[in-house]
C-alpha cells in the first residue's frame, strides 16, 4: 500500500465550508499517480495509463479543522491491460472519509488504444 499525506487547502472548500466532493477525487488522483509512478519506475511512463473508471463512497465530511488527510492506494487486481485499485482518504486521527475503487488502463501512446501490461510493469504493480 502506498500512502501520501495531503494538507487540506482553503481552496478545497465549497460554499458549505467543507471539502468539495470533487476534491476527494483529486486527493485520490494524487496518490494513485504517485503509486503508478512507483510501480512503473518513471513519471514519464505514468502518462501511458488513463483512468477508465472510479467509484467512490463518501463516509465523512472534511473541513479545514481536519488539517490534512492520508490518501492511500493499493492493488486490488491486475488484468491484461488494466489495473484495479483500492483507495482511501482517512483523517490523521484515522477516520475514513472516503473509500474508492478505480480502474486504470495501459494505453499505446501512438494509437490511443489499450495495450497489454508489460512483464516489467506487471512486476512493478505486484510489489
Amino acid at each position: 500500500m502506498y500512502e501520501r499525506r495531503i494538507e487540506i487547502r482553503w481552496a478545497d472548500l465549497d460554499a458549505s465550508r467543507h471539502v468539495n466532493n470533487a476534491v476527494y477525487l483529486s486527493y485520490l488522483e494524487e496518490v494513485r499517480t504517485a503509486w503508478v509512478e512507483r510501480a512503473v519506475g518513471d513519471l514519464a511512463n505514468v502518462w501511458d495509463y488513463v483512468l477508465a473508471r472510479v467509484e467512490i463512497d463518501y463516509k465523512r465530511e472534511l473541513t479545514l479543522a481536519d488539517v490534512a488527510v492520508v490518501a492511500s492506494c493499493e492493488l486490488a487486481r491486475l488484468g491484461t491491460s488494466s489495473v484495479r485499485t483500492r483507495e482511501r482518504v482517512v483523517t490523521e486521527s484515522g477516520e475514513v472519509a472516503a473509500e474508492a475503487e478505480a480502474v486504470v488502463v495501459a494505453r499505446d501512446a501512438e494509437t490511443g488504444a489499450s495495450r497489454p501490461i508489460t512483464d516489467a510493469e506487471r512486476a512493478g504493480f505486484s510489489k
